[in-house]
Formats: structure tokens, sequence, C-alpha cells
């Protein structure tokens, strides 16, 4: 009986086969002799959007830490450094840390009013920074490697 059904499958098969291809012959025919007129659609409707609810997962307790130790500044930026006599003449003649001597340089900058006005992160040098800095005009992000080039 197992035979018989199968029998009937495969000459199916073989006749849905051939009719494909005929399919396949006949569709670019009708692409080319048929015209469409373009169709008017209606304005769809849209239906209000409904609100999804999204539960959060419980939060897992995380495990206890250590409480923070407080950061210690690192010895290289707090080591007295003497100003070349250029930075000098804005900074002071003593030995200062780096980080006071970007300090110092930001309030002469702002005293002075040497900051661009359209955009801020630039610094119009006067005639003591255009000694520290080589150019006219230096943006902030310069403005510490410029300085190092004056500490010894």
């Amino acid at each position: 009986m197992a035979t018989a059904k199968k029998a009937p499958a495969k000459k199916a098969a073989k006749k849905a086969a051939p009719a494909k291809k005929v399919a396949a012959k006949k569709a670019p025919a009708k692409k080319v002799v048929a015209k469409k007129a373009p169709a008017k659609k209606a304005p769809a409707k849209k239906a209000p959007a409904k609100k999804v609810v999204v539960k959060k997962a419980p939060a897992k307790k995380a495990a206890k830490k250590a409480p923070a130790k407080k950061r210690t500044p690192n010895a290289a930026f707090m080591r007295a450094l003497t100003p070349s006599a250029a930075l000098a003449a804005v900074v002071g003649a003593t030995p200062l840390a780096r980080t006071e001597v970007v300090s110092k340089m930001w309030t002469y900058i702002k005293k002075h009013g040497l900051q661009d006005k359209v955009n801020k992160r630039n610094i119009n040098a006067d005639d003591k920074l255009r000694a520290v800095f080589g150019k006219a005009q230096v943006t902030m992000f310069e403005l510490a490697s410029l300085i190092g080039k004056h500490l010894k």
C-alpha cells in the first residue's frame, strides 16, 4: 500500500512541473501587454497607539564594596618647577607645581580678557603670552603642552 500512495504523488509532481514552466513563459507576456491606470488610495486612518508597559527586572543587590579611597595626586604634577623668563613674566618667578602654573595662566587670561569672544576655547595672546605661545592665538587644549615647554 505504501507504494501505491507514492506513485500518484510522483505523477502530480511531474504534472505540476510542466505547468510551472508554462506559467513562467506566460508571465512576461502579461507584463508587456497589461498597463494599469494608477489606483487612487483612500487615506489610511491610524489607530491610536497602545501604551506598552515595560516591567523592569528587580534590581540585583551588589556585593558590598570597601569604601573608595581618596585619590592621591600624582607626585609629578605636584613637583615644583621653575618657569622660564617668558613664563615668569606671566605667573611669577617662584617655582610652582604644573597645576598651579595652569591655574595662574587662566587667572591672567580672564583678568586681561584674552579669551576669544566668539569661540571661548581660543585664547588671544597679548605681548607677554605671545612670548610663551609663539603665536597669536591658541586653543585651550594646546595650553598645557605649550606651558610644559617653559617649565624645568
